[in-house]
C-alpha cells in the first residue's frame, strides 16, 4: 500500500478539517475578546492578556492552514466522500485545477478567504513593534472580521460535509474555470479584497484611539498599495480570461461580478491619492477615513453580490442562504464606523483649508469626487435590477449603454486630471506657471487629437467624410488627445529631472532618468503607473472601432470582416478523457495575401457536457483578429463562425502591465535620501518626497 493510500484510509481527514475550523474560531474569538479586555484595562495583567491575544491571533493562521491543506489533500487524492470534492473535481482533472478547487466553489472559497485573512493577520501581529498600541487596536478589529468569516465557514458553508454515498467519480470543475489564468485570477482578487481589511483595521483603530498625527497612514501605506496591486492584477487577469475564454469578443461587459471587483478598486485608488493631502497639508482627514471604510465595505458588498445569488453572472456562485450573513456583516461594520466617527469627529478636523481652486489640493479634491462619482454610477447600475424588483416586482436590467453613458465622460475627466496634476503647485498656482508648464503637453494633445480626427475623416486618402462620426468615436478621439496630454506631461517631468542629474553625475540622459527614479521611487514610480494608465486608456479607446461579422460557413466558404478574409478549409471532431470537441480550420488572408491558419474550437467537458469556447486570435499592436466557432445551426447542420476585429486591444494589456510595474517601483525604497531636490527645482512645481503618486488621476 502506498503512503498516500495509507494516509487516506488511516486518518479521518474530514473530521480533522472540521476540528481545525472549530479550533480556529475559538482562537479568533479569544483574540477578539481578550484583546478588547486588555485594551480597556489598566491592570498590570492586561499586558500579558494582550500578548496572549496576539499569539492566539497568530495561531489562528496555523489552524486554518491545517483545514485548507486538508481540503487540498482531499482534492488531490480524489476523496469523493466529501461533497465539496465530489461536486468540484473528478479523477481526470489535471493537478493544477485540483489545487484550484480550493477556491472554485462556494465553501472552499470561503475557507480560502478566511485563510488569507489569517495570513494577513499573522504578518500584522508579527510586526507589532512598529507601534504596539496601534497594532493592538488594529489586531482586535481584524480579529472581529476573522470571527465572522471563520464562523461563516463553520456554520454557513462548511467544505467538509460528508456524502451519504461515495460516487465513483466527481462532477468535475466548471469548464469555464479550466484555463491557466483561472488558477491565479481568483487568488489575486481575494488577496486584494482581503488585503483591504488591514488598512480598514488601522483606520478604525486610529479613529477609536484618536491616534495623533499621520503615522497610521505611513504604517498602512504599503499594506494598501499591495492589496490594491493584487486587486489590479486580479481584475486584469479576469478581463483577459473573459476575452480569451468566453468568446463574446470583449473583455468587459459590465457584469455585476466584474463591477463588484471594480468598486473597491475605484475607492481604493481615491484613497491612495487622497492620503497625500493629509501627509503634506493635514487636510482631507475625513475623506481618507471614509474612503478606506468605503473600500472595505465595498469589498464585503462584492462578496455578498457574488455569493448571495441575487445577481445573475457567469462569475457568481449558486443561489445561497449565506447572503444574510453578509447583510449582517455590512450592517454591523457600517454601524461601528458611524458610531466612532460621530464620537471622535473632532479628531479629524483639518489643519489647513483650501486656498485656491487652481492648486494641487483642489486637484485631489476633484480626483476624489470623480472616482466616487464613478463608483456610485457603477454601484447604482449594478444594484438597479435588485432595487427595481423590490419596488416593482420585476427586474429592470441596465446594460453597457447605461454604464458607458456615465463612466466614459467621468473617465475622460480623470485622464485630464492625470495630465494637469504635475503642473499645479501646493496652495496656489500662478497663471504664468500654468502657461509655462502646460505649453508642450497642450500642444502635443491638440496635434494628436487633430491628426486622429483627420485620419478617421479620410483626409489623407483624398476622400474626406464624417460618416464615421458618432458619440463613442468622438469620445475615443478625445481619449487619444488627453492621453497625449498625460504622456507629454510625464515625459517632460522625466526629461527635466533626468537632464539635471545627467549633468551632475556625468552620465547620459537615460542614466540620469534611472538615478532620478531610484532617488524618489514613490514620485517617479507613480509617473510610470500613470503612463501605464493612459496606455490602457488608448487600448480602451479602440473599442469604439470594433467590427464583427457572423455567418454559416461550409467548406470553401468565405467570411469578410474588416480587411481580413477567412476561408473555411476543414472541420474536425475529437475526444479525450476530459472533453469532446469540434474545431474549424480557417485560412486568413489580407489583401489577397495568406497570413496564417486559425483553429477556433468548441468543447463539451465530461461529465455534464459543460460547453467551453477556445478562441483563435491573430494579435498585433494594431488590432486583434478574434475568431469564434459557435457550433452548428441545429436546422441546417452548418457550422457558424463569428469573427471580430478589435483595434488596439493589446495596448490595454500592455498598459496594465506598465501600471503594475510602476506600482512595484513605488514599493521599492529610495536608493538615497534626497537632501536637496535638485531635479524638482528645475521641474516646477516642487512635489514633496513623501508623495506616492504625483498626480491626482486614477491608475486604472
Amino acid at each position: 500500500m502506498s503512503i498516500v493510500s495509507f494516509l487516506s484510509h488511516a486518518f479521518n481527514w474530514p473530521l480533522f478539517g472540521s476540528f481545525s475550523l472549530l479550533f480556529a474560531m475559538a482562537l479568533a474569538a479569544y483574540t477578539f475578546v481578550a484583546g478588547i479586555v486588555s485594551l480597556a484595562s489598566s491592570h498590570p495583567a492586561a499586558q500579558r492578556l494582550g500578548q496572549s491575544a496576539r499569539r492566539a491571533g497568530m495561531a489562528t493562521f496555523f489552524a486554518i492552514t491545517a483545514a485548507a491543506l486538508t481540503l487540498v489533500w482531499a482534492a488531490l487524492t480524489n476523496d469523493f466522500s466529501l461533497a465539496y470534492i465530489q461536486q468540484h473535481t473528478n479523477r481526470a482533472l489535471p493537478i493544477p485545477y485540483k489545487l484550484a478547487a480550493l477556491w472554485s466553489g462556494q465553501e472552499g472559497s470561503l475557507l480560502f478567504w478566511a485563510w488569507l485573512l489569517s495570513a494577513y493577520g499573522f504578518v500584522l501581529r508579527l510586526r507589532y513593534k512598529v507601534d504596539p498600541k496601534l497594532v493592538a487596536y488594529a489586531s482586535v478589529v481584524l480579529a472581529g472580521i476573522q470571527v465572522f468569516f471563520v464562523a461563516l465557514v463553520n456554520f454557513g458553508g462548511n467544505p467538509f460535509g460528508i456524502m451519504d454515498r461515495v460516487a465513483a467519480d466527481g462532477n468535475g470543475l466548471n469548464a469555464l474555470l479550466q484555463y491557466p489564468e483561472m488558477v491565479i485570477h481568483p487568488p489575486m482578487l481575494y488577496l486584494g479584497y482581503v488585503g483591504m481589511s488591514v488598512p480598514f483595521s488601522f483606520a478604525l483603530a486610529a479613529l477609536i484611539m484618536k491616534y495623533p498625527g499621520e503615522k497610521w497612514i505611513s504604517i498602512t501605506r504599503r499594506w494598501t498599495i499591495v492589496a490594491w496591486l493584487f486587486l489590479t492584477c486580479g481584475i486584469m487577469l479576469g478581463a483577459h480570461w473573459a476575452y480569451a475564454v468566453l468568446g463574446w469578443g470583449g473583455y468587459w461587459g459590465w457584469d455585476p461580478v466584474e463591477n463588484a471587483s471594480l468598486l473597491p478598486w475605484l475607492s481604493g485608488t481615491a484613497f491612495l491619492h487622497s492620503v497625500m493631502m493629509q501627509e503634506k497639508r493635514g487636510m482631507m482627514k475625513i475623506w481618507n477615513v471614509w474612503l478606506i471604510f468605503i473600500t472595505f465595505l465595498l469589498s464585503i458588498l462584492g462578496t455578498f453580490l457574488t455569493r448571495s445569488g441575487i445577481v445573475s453572472s457567469v462569475h457568481a456562485f449558486a443561489q445561497s442562504s449565506i447572503g444574510v450573513w453578509f447583510v449582517w456583516m455590512l450592517s454591523i461594520s457600517l454601524a461601528t464606523c458611524l458610531f466612532f466617527f460621530i464620537k471622535n469627529r473632532k479628531h479629524l478636523d483639518a489643519e489647513n483649508k483650501l486656498e485656491s481652486l487652481v492648486s494641487r489640493e483642489s486637484s485631489f479634491l476633484f480626483n476624489n469626487l470623480v472616482l466616487l462619482g464613478a463608483s456610485f454610477a457603477v454601484l447604482w447600475g449594478t444594484l438597479f435590477p435588485i432595487l427595481s424588483e423590490w419596488v416593482q416586482g420585476h427586474k429592470i436590467t441596465v446594460g453597457p449603454v447605461f454604464f458607458n453613458k456615465f463612466n466614459i465622460p467621468i473617465g475622460l475627466f480623470l485622464v485630464f486630471l492625470t495630465g494637469i496634476g504635475p503642473l499645479l503647485a501646493w496652495r496656489s498656482t500662478s497663471w504664468a506657471s500654468v502657461k509655462r508648464n502646460f505649453a508642450f503637453p497642450a500642444i502635443l494633445s491638440l496635434v494628436v487629437g487633430l491628426l486622429v480626427f483627420l485620419t478617421l475623416s479620410g483626409v489623407w486618402s483624398g476622400h474626406p467624410s464624417l460618416a464615421w462620426v458618432d458619440r463613442s468615436k468622438l469620445y475615443s478621439v478625445i481619449a487619444f488627445a488627453l492621453s497625449a496630454l498625460v504622456i507629454g506631461t510625464i515625459c517632460s517631468e522625466f526629461f527635466r529631472g533626468g537632464r539635471v542629474l545627467q549633468n551632475k553625475l556625468g552620465t547620459n540622459l537615460f542614466g540620469g532618468i534611472y538615478h532620478l527614479t531610484r532617488r524618489n521611487t514613490r514620485r517617479y514610480g507613480g509617473y510610470i503607473a500613470h503612463f501605464g494608465f493612459v496606455v490602457a486608456i488608448i487600448g480602451i479607446a479602440g473599442t469604439a472601432f470594433n467590427v464583427d461579422q457572423e455567418q454559416e460557413m461550409g467548406l470553401g466558404d468565405k467570411l469578410q470582416v474588416g480587411s481580413y478574409t477567412l476561408v473555411s478549409q476543414k472541420y474536425t471532431d475529437d475526444e479525450n478523457a476530459q472533453y469532446v470537441s469540434q474545431a474549424a480550420i480557417l485560412d486568413v488572408y489580407q489583401g489577397g495575401k495568406f497570413l496564417e491558419t486559425l483553429y477556433p474550437e468548441r468543447r463539451a467537458y465530461k461529465p455534464g457536457g459543460q460547453p467551453d469556447t477556445i478562441v483563435a486570435k491573430r494579435s498585433s499592436l494594431k488590432e486583434d483578429l478574434y475568431v469564434v466557432y459557435e457550433g452548428k445551426n441545429q436546422q441546417t447542420d452548418r457550422p457558424i463562425i463569428k469573427a471580430y476585429v478589435n483595434p488596439l486591444v493589446n495596448w490595454l494589456w500592455l498598459g496594465i502591465l506598465v501600471l503594475i510595474f510602476g506600482t512595484g517601483v513605488v514599493l521599492v525604497p529610495n536608493a538615497a535620501q534626497i537632501a536637496s531636490p535638485v531635479a524638482v527645482a528645475v521641474a516646477a512645481p516642487a512635489i514633496d518626497d513623501k508623495q506616492m503618486y504625483p498626480t491626482p488621476g486614477a491608475t486604472k
